[in-house]
């Protein structure tokens, strides 16, 4: 399952592409664009750069409006993946889009039919949201299965996005689903690594490690003290003699 990072953030995204190296890919929406203060294309290019596979949403609701906005969005870069809605013109749209080679991702799915929709009209990825459906004591990640196995039984090769993932439980989830991706905010990204268990070991292990380098760095400053300088003894006992000369010699030199 390939994670991509829902943001705008470009600091986030370089986080997780380049720092981490598990992203590859983006999704966007309007709300994100405007939180990051840039103009919607200016920001999409940007993230182009940084990373592959950059869903960026299309505004327009009637079908002759998102057509030409698809295309306009899709020129941008050709990581774009354009996002449009699950609508009867969504997905007029999207089929029209689609047969012109644009890579695009139906969002905001919520039923299987939907997705059986979104698959029929030719679309790349099909965007289920999980968080929300949860939100109104529906099964979120069922419904993840259930598009899964409705494709398998179709052989249908739409790739499965999972969306609206607001806790670790919901990506673990997700790829036991069988999504194809899961996108997700950076806070729950961030804190896929993190378990007690983990901190503990980490702590132990360097804790241990620093005792034991502390026991060494004494055991050799007593072996140091301990050890005889050879060297001395061996000037000792390599020191030559005064060779003493014969009394007779001794006399006639004098």
């Amino acid at each position: 399952m390939q994670l991509f990072l829902d943001t705008a953030d470009l600091e986030e995204i370089h986080t997780g592409v380049e720092q981490w190296g598990v992203v590859s890919g983006v999704t966007t929406n309007p709300t994100l664009i405007a939180k990051a203060g840039q103009d919607h294309e200016t920001q999409v290019k940007r993230i182009c750069e940084i990373v592959g596979n950059v869903s960026a949403e299309c505004v327009s609701e009637k079908k002759d409006d998102l057509i030409p906005e698809g295309r306009r969005i899709a020129s941008w870069h050709e990581n774009v993946i354009v996002k449009v809605p699950m609508t009867w013109d969504g997905l007029a749209a999207a089929k029209v889009l689609a047969g012109e080679g644009v890579r695009i991702n139906v969002t905001l799915c919520f039923t299987v039919n939907q997705a059986l929709l979104a698959a029929t009209v030719g679309a790349y990825i099909v965007s289920p949201f999980v968080g929300r459906l949860d939100d109104i004591n529906q099964d979120g990640i069922r419904l993840i299965r259930d598009i899964v196995a409705a494709y398998r039984e179709q052989g249908v090769t739409t790739k499965v996005l999972s969306a609206s993932l607001r806790n670790p439980i919901h990506v673990q989830d997700s790829a036991l689903a069988g999504a194809d991706i899961a996108t997700m905010p950076f806070k729950v990204m961030e804190s896929l690594v993190t378990h007690p268990l983990t901190d503990q070991g980490v702590a132990r292990f360097l804790a241990d490690y620093e005792r034991a380098g502390a026991g060494r760095a004494s055991a050799a400053g007593a072996d140091a003290r301990a050890k005889p300088d050879l060297r001395s003894d061996y000037r000792t006992t390599q020191e030559p003699k005064a060779v003493e000369a014969p009394q007779g010699q001794a006399a006639a030199k004098a």
